[in-house]
């Protein structure tokens, strides 16, 4: 089916995260598909020295220690720090045993090898794919404007519309934590599309999912039914259902299989000033206003073909 297609090149900036390590894997396990450029990591789900550390634990297992991992920002733009340890544990991966990485990090930053890749890519061939909050993204662009012309795509995790919030009653995790870098990508002009929580909680980690995982047979498939069995406890808990939504993982799986997904492009802007809607992804999906449409809010996934292609790639690693 790819036989005449050109692998996308990307760059992965994440927070790792269970359902961030299952997009890796993912995005690691389609190489007709996708070329990693590297992986940023930033501080969000946990601090920065275990996120950097777990997308290294991450391409060690994959099988992958020659992929690029660079350590970001440590802090969002203008606030303190908030983490999620309550959903992913104390080191973000938590469930079974993790090893300890044996692959050293990249030298360098990783705002500045977002600035220096976009700039030595050829224009309009490099997309970015933020998987938590979006500060490495929004200092890269503060400080090299001239790399927003150059992105070809932002593909992202983040945000909801009929949802709402997941870390306040209005705010979605990603977006609550830098709110500034979130305002700065979503002005940026570049074409965005945003996998919400709308999408991400109709990709649920089912029983019979989890079990495909664990029937691959593979120490990897083992781990991720490992880690979906830790990440799902809370979510079961929290809204009744019946799994864990697989975020991070839509945002991969949309730029293998776009069909995968259906949604609307309009105007969405995010709340920095009021205390009470802070980090709000405010989404005009009625068109009620006259603000120009800005990104591809999604609000439909195909929850059986993405867990057939999640599936499918692990398999491969």
């Amino acid at each position: 089916m790819n036989a005449h297609k050109t692998p996308r090149k990307i760059i992965i900036d994440t927070d790792p995260g269970q359902d961030d390590a299952v997009a890796i894997l993912l995005a690691l396990g389609s190489p007709e598909d996708i070329t990693v450029l590297g992986i940023t990591a930033v501080a969000g789900n946990v601090p920065l020295a275990l996120t950097e550390k777990n997308a290294r634990i991450v391409c060690e297992l994959a099988g992958k220690p020659d992929t690029k991992v660079f350590a970001g920002c440590d802090a969002p733009m203008k606030r303190a720090l908030v983490t999620a340890e309550h959903v992913h544990g104390k080191t973000g991966l938590d469930g079974p045993v993790m090893p300890e990485p044996t692959m050293a990090l990249t030298a360098g930053h990783a705002v500045d090898f977002i600035i220096e890749t976009l700039r030595a890519e050829p224009a309009g061939t490099v997309t970015l794919c933020p998987l938590g909050p979006l500060t490495n993204i929004g200092v890269a662009f503060e400080k090299a404007p001239d790399i927003i012309a150059r992105v070809q795509e932002i593909v992202l995790m983040g945000g909801a519309y009929f949802e709402v919030g997941n870390i306040t009653p209005a705010a979605e995790f990603n977006i609550y934590v830098d709110p500034e870098a979130a305002d700065i990508v979503f002005k940026s002009g570049i074409k965005i599309t945003v996998m919400p929580l709308d999408v991400t909680h109709k990709a649920l980690t089912t029983a019979a999912r989890v079990d495909a995982f664990r029937a691959l047979g593979t120490a990897l498939g083992k781990m991720v039914a490992e880690w979906t069995d830790f990440f799902e406890r809370f979510d079961k808990e929290k809204y009744g259902s019946l799994g864990a939504p697989l975020h991070d993982p839509c945002v991969i799986a949309y730029l293998i299989k776009p069909e995968l997904f259906q949604g609307r492009f309009v105007n969405v802007e995010i709340e920095t000033i009021s205390e009470l809607t802070l980090g709000m992804t405010v989404a005009d999906w009625w068109g009620v206003t006259d603000r120009a449409p800005n990104a591809t809010f999604m609000s439909e996934i195909d929850a059986d073909g993405f867990f057939a292609l999640l599936t499918e790639r692990i398999g491969r690693l």
